[in-house]
C-alpha cells in the first residue's frame, strides 16, 4: 500500500513539473559588453519588462496562479545577443500568439527587454532554446 502512495505522489509531482508556470525574460547581452550600460540598469530593464506583462495580463488565469504563491515563481534570464535578435524574438512571439512584453526604453526609443506572461513551461520553452543563460 505504501509503495502505491508512493507512484501516486510520483505521478503527482510529473504531472506538476510538465505544467509548471515559467515567465522567460530575456535581455540584451550586448548592453552590458558593447553599449558599456551599468549592471544596475540592465536589471532595471528586466524588471521593468516583467513587472509591466504581469499588470497587462494580471487578469489572465495562468498570471493569477503564478502570482498567487510569489514564494514559488519561477522564471528564467535568457540574453538576445542585440536589438535584431531580441526584435525577431519579439516577432516570433507575436506571430505565434505569445503574449509577452518588450520592453522599449524611453524617450530613447531603444528595445531592451523582453518578458513572457507566465505559461506552463512545456507551451513555450521551445521559442527559447536557442538562447542561453544571461550571465
Amino acid at each position: 500500500m505504501i509503495h502505491g502512495n508512493a507512484d501516486s505522489r510520483d505521478l503527482l509531482l510529473v504531472i506538476s513539473m510538465s505544467s509548471q508556470l515559467v515567465q522567460y525574460v530575456i535581455v540584451r547581452g550586448d548592453l552590458l559588453r558593447l553599449l558599456s550600460w551599468p549592471t544596475g540598469a540592465v536589471i532595471a530593464q528586466a524588471c521593468h519588462a516583467s513587472t509591466a506583462v504581469l499588470w497587462t495580463y494580471r487578469n489572465d488565469p495562468h498570471t493569477i496562479e503564478y502570482t498567487s504563491e510569489l514564494d514559488h515563481m519561477h522564471k528564467v534570464v535568457l540574453e538576445a545577443s542585440n536589438q535584431e535578435e531580441l526584435e525577431k524574438l519579439s516577432q516570433d512571439l507575436t506571430a505565434s500568439k505569445i503574449d509577452h512584453k518588450l520592453w522599449v526604453e524611453q524617450p530613447e526609443n531603444f528595445p531592451t527587454c523582453l518578458a513572457t506572461k507566465p505559461y506552463p513551461k512545456q507551451q513555450i520553452q521551445s521559442f527559447f532554446k536557442k538562447l542561453k543563460l544571461f550571465k
